[in-house]
């Protein structure tokens, strides 16, 4: 039970992250000033996909979880939601990070923390 609880927080916190990225999305984009129309189109999508991307992530390792924490395709889930999560952790260090604004630079750390989270508490 002990590791099904470090599944379910490092699952939430992608989830409660992809949430909060997209309620600013239109004033992120504002934030952009006077872009084209397909540029702040493109700003918008991209903005969106990572919100719904980690909600995804993040229910998916939930779902698996309840479901049958311990079979092969739990832990399949497992590893490749971390790794997708380290990748995202990583894109965001080398972008992101260099912002001054901080949740921008917080998503490395959440990303990495949710991976590894995730990976201590999955079977084996």
């Amino acid at each position: 039970m002990s590791k099904e609880i470090l599944l379910y927080v490092g699952s939430l916190l992608p989830v409660m992250w992809g949430v909060s990225h997209l309620f600013p999305t239109r004033s992120v984009v504002a934030g952009f000033g006077e872009i084209t129309i397909d540029n702040r189109r493109i700003v918008t999508m991209g903005w969106i996909v990572e919100g719904v991307a980690l909600i995804y992530i993040g229910l998916l390792v939930f779902a698996v979880t309840i479901v049958e924490s311990g079979s092969a395709v739990a832990s399949v889930v497992y590893v490749v939601t971390s790794a997708a999560l380290l990748v995202l952790a990583l894109v965001s260090l080398f972008t992101g990070f260099k912002i001054k604004f901080l949740p921008f630079r917080l998503c490395p750390f959440v990303f990495t923390a949710s991976a590894i989270l995730i990976l201590l508490g999955a079977p084996g």
